[in-house]
């Protein structure tokens, strides 16, 4: 039945719940008075459609089941009748309107406690109270309570979802934010990196345009620094490229490189950090949105072992052919510092390596990277290691001078 729809179930159901009281009518399932069984089947036929209407029309269900249980009551009463009438009343209680639900509770505890002391006084006998009690609640109060403490879970699993979803809403807007950030802080730096490429070939055509004083080779050594100035900044450009600058107030620097790793790891020691910065390779000059990518990084990495690390901390640069890999490891503190913003310097790192086409990881690690010292055994799945790898493009085109004899 699980490929059916809830009305189809509920219509399938009613069907067999019909079917199963014939069956103890048939069986002598009734309070004997001399009335004929098949009398007994009119309550029990009105109340099974409000199985059908359980969940479309809740209210309408306890109408037919209140019809059915009084004429099963005149009649009888039957066991079948009773049974379905326990199911149109848990129907009302778990699908009809809130404020019904909490009425249903409080007037079946009356009408048990009522049922109860009217058959006492009846039979004459404080067991007959009793009796008649019980299982006026088990008619009555158990159906009710059941529904109610039904519809109190799945209210509560509905709202723990629907805050569940909230979360991760601010939490991903929270990511954009910080996407977003990142990325007005990049455009401002590279802006201000082609604006000076830019005001260079402007300044250097114009002395070239306004002097007629200039040989030959001057002109060239001009003309060199031109083209590498604009080779320089259409490279830049393309990093720019999806990009927006937002307006600020207060320009930024923008002349930080990765050469000045050292100057990094020198402020990182004033603060009480213990720092060691190993280089290997051939430091070379870069393109500036490497540059600039490779000291934030590094920057965000030193600060994010200031504030969660023990203070120890290892510094990597590595100039390979045609990529630096840079390389932070520091054992992470026993408690976390829980401080604001969590996070959102590991998106904005992820962001820069990969807008210049490289690769950002971060995670825990199992060793150090110090040489000759052994890790710590409650240390050593507690050592937080980033690697950054940029990839250094090379030039997009190569130029060259055109002599006279090309131009023939």
């Amino acid at each position: 039945m699980d490929h059916m729809s809830p009305l189809r179930r509920d219509v399938a159901m009613a069907v067999a719940v019909f079917a199963g009281g014939l069956a103890l009518l048939a069986g002598g399932a009734y309070v004997h008075r001399g009335q004929a069984a098949p009398l007994l089947a009119v309550p029990l036929a009105v109340a099974c459609p409000g199985v059908a209407l359980r969940r479309r029309r809740p209210v309408a269900a306890l109408v037919l089941g209140v019809a059915a249980i009084a004429g099963d009551i005149a009649v009888g009463p039957s066991l079948g009748t009773v049974l379905v009438f326990t199911d149109n009343l848990y129907a009302a209680t778990l699908y009809g309107p809130y404020r019904l639900a909490r009425w249903l509770l409080a007037l079946t505890s009356v009408l048990a406690v009522v049922v109860g002391a009217v058959a006492g006084v009846v039979a004459r006998d404080w067991g007959a109270l009793a009796v008649g009690g019980v299982q006026a609640g088990l008619v009555l109060i158990t159906p009710a309570l059941t529904a109610l403490i039904v519809r109190q879970h799945r209210d509560q699993t509905i709202a723990e979802r629907a805050h569940a979803v909230q979360l991760a809403r601010l939490a991903e807007l929270d990511r954009q934010a910080a996407v977003t950030t990142e990325r007005t802080r990049m455009a401002r730096e590279l802006h201000d990196i082609i604006a000076n490429h830019f005001s260079a070939v402007a300044i250097q055509s114009a002395a070239v345009v306004s002097r007629q004083d200039l040989d030959a080779r001057s002109v060239r050594e001009v003309l060199e620094s031109i083209r590498e100035n604009s080779v320089r900044g259409m490279a830049e450009m393309r990093t720019m490229i999806g990009l927006l600058r937002a307006e600020a107030d207060e320009p930024e620097t923008t002349r930080h490189r990765l050469s000045d790793a050292p100057d990094l790891v020198e402020r990182s020691r004033q603060a009480g950090m213990d720092v060691r910065l190993s280089v290997t390779g051939t430091p070379r000059e870069l393109p500036p949105s490497i540059e600039l990518a490779g000291f934030r990084i590094l920057q965000e990495s030193l600060t994010n072992a200031l504030k969660h690390g023990t203070g120890r901390t290892d510094v990597a640069v590595e100039y390979r052919h045609g990529e630096i890999v840079l390389t932070v490891e520091n054992p992470c503190a026993s408690e976390s510092a829980g401080l604001p913003g969590s996070g959102t310097g590991l998106v904005g790192m992820t962001e820069r390596a990969t807008l210049v086409g490289g690769t950002f990881t971060a995670g825990r690690s199992g060793r150090s990277s110090r040489p000759g010292e052994p890790v710590p055994a409650d240390d050593g799945d507690r050592v937080w290691r980033v690697v950054a790898t940029l990839v250094v493009e090379s030039q997009p085109f190569e130029a060259r001078l055109i002599s006279a004899e090309d131009a023939r």
